[in-house]
């Protein structure tokens, strides 16, 4: 996972906003997690490039702590013909346990392929402790897609964005 380069302190903070829709894929059976998403992999270095345009889409990108999850290798991205058409950044804390998704977006182009829910799942597999994200309110698909996966809303960020506040998400 990646530790944000100011070492947690706060700065700038990640972007957090996860601008998907609702996947159309079934969700994970009750009696187990889902099967790995074959689309599903660690970013490479040959990625980069998409990813960084890929970025553009979030409503508050942090491009240092992007940077920096390359760097490190920690980001995962959904593929299409050999392409990154999303990715997830999932960041570490290190003064509690568990992750951040610090940054989630799949391409227009690509929502509703069940993408996102690929890329939740890689990381939700191997969490360790409480999986925490940030989102839109009015991002209605993907305060779905968290719903469905066990999220929930524990707090709201004031003027988090531009264009608003932010809720914060969290899955035990």
């Amino acid at each position: 996972m990646t530790r944000p380069p100011d070492g947690g302190r706060g700065g700038s903070g990640p972007s957090d906003e996860t601008p998907v829709e609702a996947d159309e894929s079934p969700a994970a059976p009750d009696d187990g997690p889902a099967a790995p998403d074959p689309r599903v992999r660690a970013a490479r270095p040959a990625d980069a490039d998409r990813i960084r345009e890929l970025q553009s889409f979030l409503r508050r990108p942090n491009p240092d702590l992007l940077e920096y999850g390359l760097a490190v290798g920690s980001a995962f991205v959904s593929a299409a013909d050999g392409r990154a058409v999303g990715y997830l950044l999932p960041v570490d804390a290190p003064n509690r346990p568990g992750v951040h998704l610090a940054e989630l977006v799949v391409d227009p182009d690509h929502r509703r392929e069940g993408r996102a829910r690929g890329l939740l799942a890689a990381v939700l597999a191997d969490a360790t402790g409480p999986v925490t994200l940030q989102a839109h309110p009015d991002n209605d698909g993907a305060l779905a897609l968290y719903d469905e996966l066990g999220f929930e809303t524990v707090d709201r960020r004031a003027d988090a964005y531009p264009d608003g506040d932010a809720l914060v998400l969290r899955r035990e």
